[in-house]
């Protein structure tokens, strides 16, 4: 007996054609999609990088066991080719450059010449076929040099001075430095003191974590301390934290510097001011550019103090100058020296004119370099020999000048004198012209007329006045136009 054969059901051969066609869609889809999801794979966490401006930068890009062999590198943005920065098999670029360290897993890339422009996203990424491994990194640029802030300190040579540098609560247990300068990226590196290492030669470091700020601190305090310092707390994450520091100091025993002259043989006075806290001390004047080389020079007989309480300052006055002198001198109103608003005067000696040089207490002003100069009685003055010929010329010339006014005045005045008595006399000098008219060789001949213009003369004289003598006289001399030769 035959048995029945279990039918198959066939689909005609159009459907299975459209089955198969469907079936091969949706399998190139979910291949097409596996590889895109696989072929970027991103490793967990971020990585932060910070750097400063001018400075290079370590990337650190971990990767997992197995992938030793593999090429590695950093890229950009969105990491096309364009992007790519620096690749383990292919040649380094001035900017960046890469090491891979197969013993810890890490490979490091290295971007130097940091600038602002360089900041942003990159990717450290483990190339694979098909599917490379990314992880993220983000990178942020910095001002190397701090701060716009910063806290002014002064005070004087061979003080102490300390900083308070405060810190958040966070950083409690973080490590604190100083270092000299203003530049971030370096002060740890050149850190004078560390929390771990709190003191070195001058320098020390204390930390009080109750107010949440340490103190560094400078002893014996030169000039060449002066400058900038910076207060760091490191950070594990982020940039360190800094608070910024400006030094001044200034020279120990002198705020105010005077420079004077004098000349062997003379005298100057110097003048010294001091704080009112120093009224009850000894004031004395000594020879010396420091405190520690430095002479008192009043138990000298040529050297005598005077304190002017009411007016803030003392003098100091030196006679007989000698060349010797010359040098630096400092006004000492503190036996103890401590750091107060002391004068420094330096004096120089002349030893071709004698003279003398004073700073009088009263008109001197208590800036650098004022003086005045003043010559002392019984000594020639600067210039004596032009002084002497001036003395005697001037005085001679003055004589000279005096002399010719006189003479010009008595001239004039003769003058005067003289048209005075040829109006005063009248008649007699009439007279007199006749008679000489008549004793010289050449008379006129017209007598008459001479004697009857006389005669009027006279009338007018006595009638009219001067004007009416002026007009007659003009008349004696213009009334014969012809001069004849006298018969004998």
């Amino acid at each position: 007996m035959r048995g029945v054969q279990p039918s198959t059901r066939m689909l005609p051969p159009q459907n299975n054609k459209y089955s198969r066609m469907r079936m091969w869609s949706l399998q190139s889809l979910l291949i097409t999609l596996c590889v895109a999801l696989s072929c970027v794979t991103r490793a967990a966490g971020l990585i932060r990088v910070y750097g400063y401006e001018g400075r290079e930068v370590d990337v650190p890009c971990p990767y997992g066991g197995g992938y030793e062999s593999y090429v590695k590198y950093l890229c950009k943005n969105d990491c096309a080719d364009k992007d790519v920065v620096v690749k383990t098999d292919r040649a380094e670029k001035s900017k960046y450059s890469i090491r891979d360290n197969r013993t810890s897993r890490v490979f490091t890339a290295t971007v130097s010449q940091l600038s602002r422009a360089d900041a942003g996203k990159y990717w450290c990424v483990v190339e694979k076929n098909g599917k490379d491994i990314y992880t993220e990194v983000k990178l942020e640029v910095e001002q190397d040099t701090c701060c716009d802030q910063s806290i002014k300190v002064e005070d004087h040579e061979e003080a102490t001075v300390s900083f308070d540098c405060p810190y958040e609560s966070g950083d409690q247990n973080n490590q604190k430095y100083f270092c000299r300068g203003n530049l971030r990226s370096t002060c740890l590196q050149q850190a004078l003191f560390t929390s771990t290492s709190q003191q070195s030669g001058r320098f020390r470091l204390q930390d009080d974590t109750r107010v949440k700020a340490f103190k560094a601190t400078i002893i014996n305090l030169t000039q060449a301390d002066s400058g900038q310092y910076l207060c760091g707390v490191h950070r594990d994450t982020g940039l360190d934290v800094f608070t910024a520091v400006d030094l001044q100091v200034k020279e120990w025993c002198c705020v105010k510097s005077q420079e004077l002259s004098g000349t062997v043989g003379g005298q100057v006075t110097m003048r010294c001011p001091y704080p009112p806290q120093h009224s009850n001390y000894r004031k004395y004047l000594c020879k010396g550019d420091h405190r520690k080389r430095c002479r008192d020079m009043i138990s000298q007989s040529r050297f005598t103090t005077q304190d002017h309480l009411s007016s803030g300052f003392f003098s100091v006055t030196i006679k007989a100058l000698k060349t010797s002198d010359a040098g630096t001198y400092l006004c000492v109103s503190d036996p103890l020296w401590r750091p107060a608003n002391y004068t420094k005067i330096q004096l120089s000696v002349d030893s071709h004119m004698p003279g003398s040089t004073m700073i009088p207490p009263n008109t001197v002003e208590e800036t650098a370099g004022s003086q005045s100069t003043l010559g002392i009685p019984g000594t020639p003055p600067k210039d004596a020999k032009n002084t002497h010929l001036v003395v005697f010329i001037v005085p001679a010339v003055l004589l000279v000048l005096m002399l010719a006014v006189l003479v010009f005045i008595c001239k004039f005045k003769c003058h005067k004198v003289q048209e005075a008595g040829v109006v005063d006399s009248g008649n007699k000098t009439k007279a007199v012209r006749a008679e000489k008219v008549i004793d010289v060789d050449d008379i006129y001949a017209n007598q008459d007329v001479v004697c009857k213009t006389q005669g009027t003369s006279y009338d007018h004289y006595d009638d009219a006045g001067d004007e009416s003598v002026y007009q007659n006289t003009a008349d004696d001399v213009y009334c014969n136009q012809f001069p004849m030769k006298a018969k004998r």
